[in-house]
């Protein structure tokens, strides 16, 4: 039978233990397992490889993405980490000129030492994105909404571009979420998410995964999963498929907190810019009605003339929203992209996509939005 999100975030991979009967999938707090003679095991037989509890959650996290298989890491960085390992001296990726600053950081401080070339493009355009291509190209890395400034890239339409090319389209999902977004059923081959934002949704477990379908990729990215060893252990896992459980309901309220949120900071005065695809004047509007089911819980705004000492002020002073590092927490977070998540990014290619000294990037969590609004006046006025 075919589930839909809410029965497959809650059953999804998991089953009453076969011992005892418990409902939620125990905590294998093993790092190797009982063999009958030398090869044959349970399904398990040392826990860097897999573990039962990992093995739940990547079954439901792949599930959510409509998706074959799902591989946990202990961090996104770690899941990217093992995509890249698919690459080789000489090849080169198209991605986004607006990223995340982790992502840019391990493309051009690590992967570019061993020969790896990078195109930072604007992947809202098919053109600049084919203009790139060339016989060295293997992948294109897409990030839909981008991170801070919320662009938006028409997967379906690159993934067109990337199989007639031959090359490997990743997607980072982690701004939409599985609810909002399925890149895989839009020709993406593999999607990425840091699960520590939105899947797992309680701001405790730093972790990673990856979803896709073709079995021989799925062989080739486990290889690199089990060599390198960047996998969870059984307590994280435990709590992300707690948190799982709840993405449906977290997301609709994320969703509609920020419509609130981003409608109120639309005309107000202190507010130069703001950055949310809901708005019909957005950009990517269209796409996201398109490829989305709704304009998620992440907003952005530039502080009208607002110098880096008066961000700072502003950015301290909130007492719901919390200035923290991440997103995608049942709490409120506000960030300072240019110091914070996006640092490593050079001053200069940074504020050549918006990301100004001035801009504040806003997780909207899911408490009452009129304490959320309050907060905003108390500090803006």
């Amino acid at each position: 039978m075919k589930y839909k999100f809410g029965t497959k975030a809650i059953h999804a991979g998991q089953q009453a233990d076969p011992t005892t009967g418990a409902v939620m999938t125990p905590i294998y707090q093993t790092s190797t397992y009982k063999q009958e003679i030398p090869g044959k095991h349970k399904g398990f037989d040392y826990s860097r490889g897999g573990n039962p509890t990992r093995k739940a959650l990547e079954d439901c996290i792949a599930a959510l993405e409509n998706g074959k298989y799902g591989l946990a890491f202990s961090s996104g960085m770690a899941a990217t980490d093992c995509i890249m390992r698919l690459l080789k001296p000489g090849d080169e990726v198209i991605t986004g000129d607006d990223l995340y600053g982790g992502s840019y950081r391990i493309f051009t401080k690590v992967y570019e030492n061993y020969g790896i070339k990078f195109h930072f493009v604007n992947t809202s355009s098919i053109e600049e994105i084919q203009a790139k291509i060339n016989a060295n190209t293997k992948m294109i890395w897409l990030e839909t909404p981008t991170n801070p400034t919320l662009k938006l890239t028409d997967i379906e339409a690159v993934s067109k571009v990337s199989k007639s090319n031959g090359l490997h389209l990743v997607v980072d999902n982690t701004f939409a979420s599985p609810y909002l977004q399925n890149p895989l059923d839009l020709g993406a081959d593999i999607v990425v998410h840091s699960v520590t934002k939105y899947i797992a949704g309680h701001s405790d477990v730093v972790m990673g995964a990856l979803v896709v379908n073709e079995e021989s990729l799925r062989d080739k990215l486990f290889f690199f999963y089990n060599a390198v060893g960047g996998t969870p252990g059984p307590q994280d896992c435990f709590l992300a498929l707690r948190g799982i459980k709840t993405l449906h309901l977290r997301m609709k309220a994320h969703c509609e907190n920020a419509k609130v949120i981003a409608t109120y900071l639309q005309n107000h005065p202190k507010i130069e810019k703001i950055y949310w695809p809901g708005f019909e004047n957005h950009p990517g509007h269209e796409i996201a009605k398109k490829q989305m089911r709704d304009f998620g819980g992440m907003v952005s705004i530039v502080l009208k003339g607002a110098d880096l000492e008066e961000t700072f002020k502003i950015a301290g002073s909130f007492k719901v929203f919390t200035l923290a590092e991440s997103l995608g927490g049942v709490e409120s977070l506000i960030n300072h992209p240019a110091t914070m998540t996006h640092g490593s990014i050079p001053k200069e290619s940074r504020e050549k996509v918006g990301v100004v000294d001035n801009l504040l990037r806003i997780s909207v969590g899911i408490e009452d939005v009129d304490d959320l609004l309050d907060d905003l006046k108390n500090v803006l006025g």
